[in-house]
């Protein structure tokens, strides 16, 4: 008799979770739905401004664009200038922001004690990271312009986007490293490594593909910067190249580069789409999209990158 009572509220139990499992699915889908109606509407809108952008700026596609100085006439203005300037600054922030980034990333990860100065050194940081580029431009302006006297050179332009980036690089050698298991580092301990032996021989090695995707990242965002460019006094006009960094006498290289004036892609499409002229439009618009396609190809390389590599990684 006991059992008769007990069945009825068992399958009654059994019911209810039924239906709340019904209605857990229920609500997966309807959240499923949205976020790939949502996904779906913002990569339409970005594709048909894309499209037309390079349907405004297909006229424009040719050599003559890329070999060309900038010009009072539209249609034999070109971005040979803005191009060149744009390499020669993501030289400078190359080779300034992604060694430092790595080591404070490395440092703070493996090294710093964990206390009250590493915990207010992580979230100045990961505040850097969300601080809008002018603020970099005036920094700069202030910094490197005035008190260390670089002028509005390739320098100074290279030094505020390394300051823009290497939060980004910092922040993302760090979740690359915390990626790595623990008996990666247990087993090279084991058999007598040192702490450098297990940083630079395992833990670099395998965090290497999250640590290169933060870099292109960083400089792919670098590349479209135009607000701390402006501010630090870079040109909008200009009809010359900087002196090339290399040369055919010995030593081989040359420093002049890195205090002449400049331009970059950015500042181009700026002086262009602010004249009234129609013909100069399509002209901003072609470099709009090089900017966009510059931009994709670096992130494709990223994502490309880092699945050969963690691919080629036996745990």
């Amino acid at each position: 008799m006991v059992k008769n009572k007990k069945q009825p509220a068992v399958i009654k139990d059994l019911e209810s979770i039924r239906a709340m499992i019904r209605r857990h699915k229920r609500n997966d889908l309807i959240f499923a739905a949205v976020g790939m109606f949502v996904i779906a509407s913002l990569t339409i809108t970005l594709l048909v401004l894309f499209l037309d952008l390079i349907l405004d700026g297909y006229p424009r596609f040719t050599l003559d664009f890329f070999t060309n100085y900038p010009s009072r006439k539209p249609e034999i203005a070109g971005i040979l200038s803005a191009w060149v300037g744009s390499s020669l600054v993501l030289l400078v922030t190359f080779f300034v922001a992604v060694p430092l980034g790595i080591a404070a990333g490395v440092y703070l990860e493996e090294y710093a004690k964990k206390n009250w100065t590493s915990d207010i050194i992580e979230i100045n940081v990961s505040n850097l990271a969300g601080v809008p580029s002018i603020i970099y431009g005036l920094l700069a302006l202030g910094l490197f312009v005035y008190a260390f006297g670089l002028g509005q050179s390739i320098l100074s332009a290279g030094l505020t986007l390394a300051l823009l980036m290497l939060p980004i690089v910092i922040v993302s050698t760090r979740e690359a490293i915390r990626a790595i298991p623990i008996h990666i580092r247990e087993a090279a301990y084991a058999v007598g490594a040192t702490k450098w032996q297990v940083v630079y021989d395992h833990v670099i090695q395998y965090s290497y593909g999250g640590i290169l995707t933060g870099v292109i990242i960083g400089m792919a965002r670098a590349i479209g910067e135009t607000a701390p460019i402006i501010t630090i006094g870079a040109l909008t006009f200009i009809a010359f190249l900087p002196p090339t960094p290399v040369t055919v006498d010995p030593p081989f290289l040359n420093f002049e580069w890195l205090s002449s004036g400049f331009t970059v892609l950015p500042i181009q499409m700026f002086n262009w789409i602010s004249r009234p002229q129609h013909a100069f439009h399509i002209n901003a618009a072609a470099t709009g999209a090089i900017i966009i396609i510059l931009t994709a190809l670096m992130n494709g390389a990223a994502i490309k990158l880092r699945y050969n590599i963690r691919k080629k990684i036996k745990w």
